[in-house]
């Protein structure tokens, strides 16, 4: 049997880190900024590992030039998470000097020193102001698959992917972005057990229906490009994304009897 100390709950926060939003989002509420946001993003991670010796805390930040570990750091070590989490010198250099819990402290450290130099050697150039959403969702993937691997043989890692509908998460837009935290501690914090015992927000129905590329009209039944898999509502015999022209079967023609 396992028991509830040696389960380990995996906590994967991806956060948005993309200047040019910040920056725009601080010339119209200055109320909420990047700082802020990591800092109810640390609280959270925080109050998940100290409701458990056991668990686990990965932050990445998903910016306009690459994907980046907050924690754990460029210098931090996977095997230290899985050991004793008071034994941790490299991540804790300092020490704790207001006796906060060890760990709390060096992940603050780390996500504060992480983030800074992300920003700081920020160079944007070009027209690309989009954020790799994409590449962070897949390294959180990709470190869940790796935990699961790497753990102990007398423990069992349960990982919850609230980032999608079909696995039972939850999307929720935030009303008040100066109250992130709270929705973040009441929504978010709590493990599977609990969830399911809370009066937790109305999911948001979703439409599973695939959108043409033509018209960005909900279809049931289309036309697919075999080349790149462009939907389309109406038949077009050249692809508009791929530019790949098609043959049409026509009927086949009958001789004229003689």
């Amino acid at each position: 049997m396992v028991s509830d100390e040696d389960e380990l709950n995996l906590l994967v926060i991806v956060v948005d880190a993309n200047p040019i939003w910040w920056g725009k989002q601080a010339l119209k509420e200055s109320q909420f900024t990047l700082s802020k946001c990591i800092d109810a993003v640390m609280v959270l991670g925080n109050s998940h590992l100290f409701m458990n010796r056991s668990n686990k805390l990965a932050v990445i930040a998903s910016h306009i030039q690459e994907s980046r570990f907050l924690y754990p750091g460029k210098n931090g070590r996977l095997g230290d998470f899985f050991g004793d989490p008071g034994n941790l010198p490299e991540f804790n250099p300092s020490g704790s000097k207001d006796g906060k819990y060890e760990l709390l402290t060096s992940a603050n450290e780390v996500i504060v020193e992480e983030i800074k130099d992300l920003m700081t050697k920020s160079d944007i150039k070009g027209q690309h102001t989009e954020t790799l959403l994409a590449g962070s969702l897949a390294k959180a993937l990709c470190y869940i698959h790796r935990m699961n691997k790497e753990i102990k043989d007398n423990q069992e890692m349960k990982s919850r992917i609230l980032a999608c509908d079909i696995t039972g998460g939850l999307y929720l837009k935030v009303p008040q972005m100066p109250s992130l935290l709270q929705y973040l501690l009441w929504v978010f914090l709590p493990d599977q057990d609990q969830r399911s015992q809370l009066i937790l927000p109305p999911p948001v129905h979703v439409d599973y229906r695939a959108a043409c590329f033509c018209h960005r009209n909900l279809i049931e039944i289309g036309y697919v490009c075999s080349v790149c898999l462009s939907i389309f509502c109406n038949f077009s015999p050249i692809c508009t994304t791929c530019e790949t022209a098609f043959k049409i079967s026509l009927p086949p023609v009958l001789k004229a009897k003689k």
